[in-house]
């Protein structure tokens, strides 16, 4: 009887508990922190600054080595 409580418990209990636990966490959280938004900008920039490379890259290889795409 008392097996069967606990797999009642573990099956249906936690993971409600889990799911309502997380689901209050989030609404307290939705906004970015001023660190997280900080974080986000500076990846952000560092992602344009790779991609103007990739492309600055790109173009000379375009003009070593025109089949390299390939």
């Amino acid at each position: 009887m008392m097996e069967t409580f606990g797999i009642l418990i573990l099956v249906i209990v936690m993971p409600l508990w889990l799911i309502l636990h997380y689901a209050t966490a989030l609404k307290k959280t939705k906004s970015l922190t001023k660190g997280d938004e900080q974080l986000l900008e500076e990846l952000w920039n560092l992602s344009q600054r790779m991609e103007e490379r990739i492309e600055t890259l790109e173009v000379i290889l375009d003009r070593n080595n025109e089949a390299w795409r390939k």
